[in-house]
């Protein structure tokens, strides 16, 4: 039986069809965790989301990301040609992230909220890619205008893999959830979106990759002097923020 705080109130149950039930256990459940620990329940406010379950952990990580990396940008004389790229590209991460954590715990709320919270992910997830091509556009102009190598490091081979899957994963999300027609139909489109999440969070570890092995460039260590810890302890959090909150249903997964 159901812990008492799963069990649907009477008000809750649809008689309509407009309005979906409280989640069942076995259907809510995380990667880990209880059942219901990372999942929006009719009329909460979407904002919750943000830090719902360990979503607390993932704001922890991406804060301390953003906020050391313009802190060092601007305690240093800024490069109009590179400055701007890390200043572009963390908040971008910063953006993913929310895109992530506002979306997963709509799993059960009510169709309103649903799509209100797909509106949201879009949104945040299209504000983010136009800041990671920024960001790219200007450190690519600053090393064709003075002439250094396109692949100088590993961060460099990591950003051009990491922003070829972005934008496969950002054209994908956006045909299904568009033009579900290029899919056959909204029926066809709908099995794809556990591709999608799987993309998104294999996504994810390449952004915190590249993020991570940027703090090995001639600029970040000659400029910034950010600590070498710093990125990797903020990847680290915005992984057992995030990753333990992805549901099994959305994944395709059912745990027995």
């Amino acid at each position: 039986m159901p812990p008492a705080d799963h069990i649907p109130s009477p008000a809750l149950v649809p008689h309509d069809n407009n309005v979906e039930a409280a989640p069942a256990p076995t259907e809510s459940e995380p990667l880990l965790g209880r059942p219901g620990d990372a999942v929006q329940k009719p009329h909460d406010p979407m904002f919750r989301n943000l830090y719902l379950g360990t979503g607390w952990l993932a704001q922890l990580g991406v804060l301390l990301l953003l906020i050391s990396t313009w802190i060092a940008v601007f305690r240093n004389p800024t490069l109009p040609l590179v400055s701007p790229h890390p200043l572009l590209q963390s908040l971008g991460v910063f953006l993913l992230v929310q895109a992530i954590l506002i979306l997963q715990p709509t799993t059960h709320a009510n169709p309103t909220a649903k799509k209100n919270g797909a509106r949201l992910h879009a949104s945040l997830q299209g504000v983010s890619f136009l800041l990671f091509l920024a960001g790219i556009a200007v450190i690519e102009t600053n090393k064709h205008k003075n002439g250094y190598a396109h692949f100088h490091s590993t961060h460099a081979y990591l950003g051009v893999i990491t922003g070829v899957v972005l934008l496969v994963q950002y054209l994908f999300g956006f045909t299904i959830y568009v033009t579900p027609v290029v899919w056959g139909g909204e029926d066809k489109a709908k099995q794809l979106w556990k591709y999608h999440r799987y993309v998104g969070y294999l996504l994810l570890l390449l952004l915190l990759a590249t993020t991570s092995s940027a703090l090995w460039t001639d600029y970040v260590q000659s400029s910034l002097g950010i600590p070498l810890l710093t990125f990797p302890v903020a990847s680290v959090l915005i992984v057992l923020g995030v990753f333990p909150r992805a549901q099994l249903s959305k994944l395709g997964l059912q745990r027995h």
